[in-house]
């Protein structure tokens, strides 16, 4: 008889071999890439990302990635509610990828024996072959390395596809990313003229569909595999327990929201591999927004709401001008207030009068 985790890989791999009759590989030869210089890239834990140049130095070359597969259980809120996530290098969402126009992505995808399921990674900003999907497939125990050139600029949605119903299970599990492709000579305004950030950090909002018991309360269960019919039947309703930044409500709040200072110039990547939502800074705006995320296209101009579309991942230019909290907020604000998407930047520096808002002091309305 199979077992639970043996079904499934095998729905996995069934759908995969389907999916691969007749493939052509999509994979940058190596011939493509011979004498070019290669950077070996750490990445880091979202909301922040790894070093990079904004402007690129010299010609094109191999960026090398490696990301680690974790399943693991991960707290989603303030109640101890649990989902037993799927993830890239141990965070939801997985991290932030920066290359430049014309370089070429090189990623080592590990799955460590330890895990109990099949995995892959889809990268929207390549080129033929689903992405990758179909080649990086690699069951528990093993490691695949892909490499696609970096053809278009913007900012894209990775996340993981391994077939059938496991696509939107994975991926509302918290196995999705970004990577974002700069252009060689960097950002510019709507009209032309170069713009640069200060900082730059990175929200993957996700939503979560956390089955219930007869009494009403979150389930836990034991491993990943375990949970996966309960989760498809609420999947199928549509309505998420939780809308989350960076993996849990209240993730990027308190002590772990995100810093500026006035004057600072932050750019906002924020992506959502499934649903729509809308971003909005609360007592700020979007000073440029390429909303959908391709920077060969000019940014949209002082913005107070964005659309990012399910899918995709945008991004958002500021420069603060005031000390302060400043709430970061999916505005379906049922999702931001009842369901979690809110973050916080913490701002610090000197007032500027002249913009400082003023009121008088409330006061009984005469009878």
């Amino acid at each position: 008889m199979l077992t639970r985790r043996e079904a499934l890989l095998g729905t996995v791999l069934t759908a995969a071999a389907v999916a691969t009759v007749g493939a052509m590989p999509a994979v940058a030869s190596t011939k493509d890439v011979a004498g070019l210089r290669r950077e070996k890239v750490t990445l880091v834990p979202p909301p922040f990302v790894h070093a990079h140049d904004q402007v690129a130095k010299g010609g094109p070359k191999v960026v090398e990635f490696t990301m680690t597969i974790e399943e693991k259980p991960m707290v989603i809120d303030a109640d101890g509610t649990q989902i037993n996530a799927m993830t890239y290098n141990g965070s939801v969402p997985g991290p932030l990828m920066v290359v430049h126009e014309g370089d070429y992505v090189e990623l080592t995808l590990i799955n460590p024996e330890t895990n109990t399921l099949a995995h892959n990674i889809d990268f929207h900003a390549a080129t033929g072959a689903l992405g990758g999907g179909e080649l990086t497939l690699v069951n528990p125990g093993e490691q695949v390395t892909l490499r696609f050139k970096a053809t278009r600029s913007g900012t894209f949605v990775y996340h993981c596809a391994p077939g059938g119903a496991m696509i939107p299970w994975h991926v509302v599990s918290g196995m999705s990313g970004a990577i974002m492709v700069l252009p060689r000579d960097g950002l510019k305004d709507d009209t032309g003229k170069p713009v640069r950030y200060d900082h730059i950090y990175y929200i993957g909002e996700n939503d979560f569909y956390i089955p219930r018991d007869d009494q009403g309360q979150f389930k836990k269960y034991e491993t990943a595999g375990d949970n996966y019919d309960d989760t498809l039947k609420v999947m199928r309703g549509l309505i998420p327990t939780h809308v989350v930044f960076n993996g849990r409500a209240g993730s990027l709040t308190g002590d772990n929201a995100m810093k500026a200072k006035v004057g600072e110039t932050i750019l906002i990547v924020h992506s959502q591999a499934n649903r729509d939502t809308r971003p909005h800074l609360i007592g700020g705006h979007g000073d440029f927004v390429w909303e959908q995320g391709k920077f060969a296209n000019p940014p949209a101009k002082d913005l107070e709401t964005w659309f990012i579309r399910g899918g995709s991942a945008g991004a958002a230019l500021y420069t603060f001008l005031q000390p302060g909290i400043y709430a970061y907020v999916n505005h379906n604000l049922i999702e931001a207030v009842e369901l979690g998407a809110t973050a916080h930047f913490t701002v610090e520096g000197n007032w500027d009068d002249d913009l400082m808002m003023q009121v008088e002091a409330p006061k009984a309305i005469a009878s």
